[in-house]
């Protein structure tokens, strides 16, 4: 494994690097924290421009086969992309996130030719907003528990049930989502995988905004009521979802993006303390220079993931691995950074006292749910613990 990227992939850099400068203004940004997500009305119109930008040059998806609207770019080169992005906090609607990074790769391993050619082209033009439907009030980590029901009924299927924590939700056009389809199956089993379209005007769907500790409203809780799904919509084989939905989840965990996010934010506070007096600098550089360490460890572990998929290998407990070093890392990033500050760090953005915008303390309450999300990290450890180290389910 080289650790260093070629000529290629550095020419592209510059070339990302360009863009992003004359397209995303920072006289406004500190450089905390993720900028790309698109919460408020104004931030997710502003991310639904950016994308149209990006769609304008074929960068919306740049690692796609050219058929299906990318670019054929190289692991490495969207690599690049996904580091550039993170680190300069490019916004984003859903589309990439979940339509690129989750729903596009599973419909082009899983899907039919008539479902890529009815996506597809919607993700790669920046037009389709999608949105996740996995957890449940009663099915988060233990997602095949999940209970809301799909019962088929001539060309469609008739959905009941709930979703919760879904991310984005009221700004999206589409979900992909995971129903019961047999409940007397083992739980692993009888579960198929469903596209919803046009959810906001779907009828029997309603969906109700989640306030989350930051006072964002990102989250979601999603009702289904006899909500009636063409049984085209559904991807791969009826009652095997959940390995449609695995596939998923394995493409979701193999980014770079949050190191590089977590890299801007340790320049920053680099920046502050060479700022400070010579004493606070001797007492706090050894600290800093800890948690810049541990975030090149997890870039590493990152190119690692790249480097697997470049080789033609799927990462799994690998991805794992990054998975509960990078959402821990970034808990002690922001949580010295807030003590860093002193009092100042609490204040919240709008306040002009704040330090750096006020920042710190909104992403150091973002970064509690970060060990949660995407399947804990207990769920995590009993992945690498059997997958990768070969020891037995207790």
């Amino acid at each position: 494994m080289d650790l260093r990227f070629g000529e290629k992939e550095e020419a592209l850099r510059a070339e990302v690097r360009d863009f992003l400068r004359e397209h995303l203004p920072r006289e406004d940004d500190n450089g905390a924290g993720d900028a790309a997500v698109a919460d408020t009305e104004d931030d997710f119109e502003r991310a639904c421009e950016f994308n149209r930008k990006l769609a304008d040059r074929g960068w919306i998806a740049p690692a796609w086969p050219t058929e299906y609207g990318g670019l054929g770019a190289s692991i490495y080169e969207q690599m690049v992309f996904s580091e550039e992005f993170g680190y300069h906090g490019a916004p984003d609607t859903g589309t990439r996130g979940f339509g690129v990074g989750m729903i596009g790769p599973t419909l082009i391993i899983h899907g039919n030719d008539e479902q890529k050619a009815r996506y597809l082209p919607g993700i790669t033009s920046g037009e389709d907003v999608w949105c996740q439907g996995y957890s449940e009030p009663g099915a988060g980590s233990d997602l095949a528990s999940l209970q809301t029901r799909a019962v088929r009924d001539g060309d469609d299927y008739v959905v009941n049930g709930s979703k919760i924590w879904t991310s984005g939700g009221h700004h999206a056009n589409q979900m992909f989502t995971l129903v019961r389809t047999d409940p007397d199956a083992p739980k692993h089993k009888g579960i198929s995988f469903l596209i919803i379209d046009d959810l906001k005007n779907t009828p029997g769907v309603t969906i109700r905004p989640l306030i989350n500790m930051a006072d964002r409203h990102h989250f979601n809780e999603v009702f289904f009521e006899d909500v009636r799904v063409p049984a085209g919509n559904r991807v791969g084989e009826e009652h095997r979802g959940w390995y449609v939905g695995m596939t998923l989840l394995d493409y979701e965990r193999s980014g770079i993006a949050t190191t590089a996010s977590q890299r801007r934010t340790l320049e920053l506070l680099a920046g502050d303390l060479r700022d400070r007096d010579a004493a606070t600098r001797q007492r706090r550089r050894s600290q800093l220079a800890d948690l810049v360490v541990a975030n090149n460890v997890a870039t590493y572990l990152g190119y690692r993931i790249g480097h697997m998929q470049a080789s033609g290998q799927v990462p799994n407990h690998e991805a794992s691995v990054v998975k509960i070093f990078q959402s821990e890392l970034g808990q002690r990033i922001f949580n010295w950074g807030v003590n860093y500050l002193g009092l100042g760090g609490q204040l919240r953005a709008g306040d002009p006292l704040a330090p750096h915008g006020g920042d710190f303390p909104e992403e150091h309450l973002l970064a509690v749910p970060t060990t949660i999300y995407s399947g804990t990290n207990e769920i995590q450890r009993n992945i690498i613990a059997q997958r990768g180290l070969g020891l037995p389910r207790a």
